[in-house]
């Protein structure tokens, strides 16, 4: 099991998830709720895809996270932006590890251990960080059944010691155009959750 400690918290490690296979993690996830980073504090349609890459590259996983800066997606001149990533396993297998980082930009690597995880069928995922500052509440499709989403933010505060104080949900609002701009299928968002733009 992997941890991840940070001088400036007296905080104990977080624990990792015991084992993340790293092939199904890869592929498309919806930001469903984030502690956020300067980029997040508004953001909506929030996205992010991993890849992993050959062993050979200089680092393990490419992460494309897309989103549009303001909560209204649709607003006028709200247009998508593009925070591309780069991702290392950390420990000794590559594929099983849920211990990473992750560079948002160089020379900046971010501690990324995966805390939390839908064994069975990869459905969510929560990425903690040391200091309890940011975590992201990830999932396959664009909603989270509401006891589910309950029941991991009880798990953020009982097992991983989270206020929950600036958590917020991500808005996640599709139609079939912007679905189709973005580069995703009717099985990351199905028809029934798109809505109709007015």
């Amino acid at each position: 099991m992997g941890n991840s400690a940070s001088a400036s918290t007296k905080l104990p490690a977080l624990n990792t998830v015991q084992t993340c296979d790293t092939s199904r993690f890869m592929g498309t996830w919806f930001v469903i709720a984030v502690k956020p980073t300067f980029a997040e504090t508004t953001c909506s349609n929030a996205v992010e895809k991993y890849t992993l890459l050959d062993e050979k590259e200089s680092h393990d996983i490419d992460i494309d996270f897309t989103y549009n800066p303001k909560e209204d997606p649709y607003e006028t001149k709200n247009k998508v932006k593009s925070l591309p990533q780069k991702g290392w396993i950390q420990g000794n297998d590559r594929t099983t590890s849920g211990d990473w980082k992750v560079s948002p930009l160089w020379p900046i690597k971010m501690s990324y251990p995966i805390i939390d995880l839908d064994e069975k069928e990869y459905s969510y995922a929560v990425i903690g960080y040391p200091s309890r500052a940011y975590c992201w509440i990830l999932a396959r499709q664009p909603v989270m059944d509401e006891k589910v989403y309950t029941d991991i933010t009880t798990r953020l505060v009982e097992n991983h010691q989270y206020d929950l104080d600036g958590l917020r949900k991500v808005p996640q609002q599709w139609t079939e155009d912007e679905r189709t701009k973005r580069g995703l299928n009717d099985k990351e968002i199905p028809n029934s959750l798109l809505m109709k733009k007015e």
